[in-house]
């Protein structure tokens, strides 16, 4: 028979575990309900499989508001650009970041390194824009903001494109289908980032 003074304790450790077993159960049903958001939301984004997969892993807590979305999905397109972007200056030599040498100097490659690091800086901005406070939503303040936001993200997607239409010319074939593979991915990622940008502000 346990002692009168270890009774305080039994009871609250077992009110410490009933806590974590709730706590517990209420995570599971949360991450469903979280996971079935996004995939809504995914569904009406151009690459949906790509949206799923790019942000049903991405932190915790995961993204419960469009705007959390949102905000969730320019992060990963801003890594996927500066990602990509490292790799153009990998594949194409160290010459073409300097700017040395002749070739380097007009080349498609360097056109689209440059391309790539505007891309990061626009999607850099519009995380940054949307991290911030909004305003009331439908308000002055916050129809400005969001537009900022679509802006940058609109800006980063030409400079993908553009990256992507200069490499038909000047550039050979193995290097070629090496750096649209990866500008390709990143593209599909900030697409799906301005139509989930485009969420937050729908119906205002």
């Amino acid at each position: 028979m346990p002692r009168s003074g270890a009774l305080p304790l039994l009871a609250a450790l077992v009110l410490a575990l009933a806590a974590a077993a709730a706590a517990s159960a209420s995570n599971a049903k949360a991450a469903p309900a979280a996971t079935d958001f996004i995939r809504k939301s995914c569904r009406e984004t151009q690459y949906p499989s790509v949206c799923m997969q790019s942000l049903s892993s991405y932190g915790k807590p995961p993204p419960r508001s469009p705007q959390e979305l949102a905000r969730a999905a320019l992060s990963v397109s801003a890594d996927r650009a500066r990602s990509a972007s490292a790799y153009v200056g990998r594949i194409c030599g160290p010459g073409l970041r300097s700017g040395s040498g002749a070739k380097a100097k007009s080349s498609p490659a360097r056109d689209c390194l440059e391309n790539m690091a505007d891309s990061v800086g626009h999607l850099r901005d519009a995380a940054k824009e949307l991290d911030g406070s909004l305003g009331r939503a439908g308000s002055p303040a916050f129809r400005w903001h969001l537009s900022n936001v679509q802006t940058w993200c609109s800006a980063a997607l030409t400079d993908e494109n553009t990256c992507l239409d200069g490499l038909s010319r000047g550039v050979d074939a193995g290097t070629r289908a090496a750096i649209r593979s990866k500008v390709v991915e990143v593209a599909q990622v900030t697409s799906n980032a301005l139509a989930l940008v485009n969420k937050v502000g729908s119906g205002h």
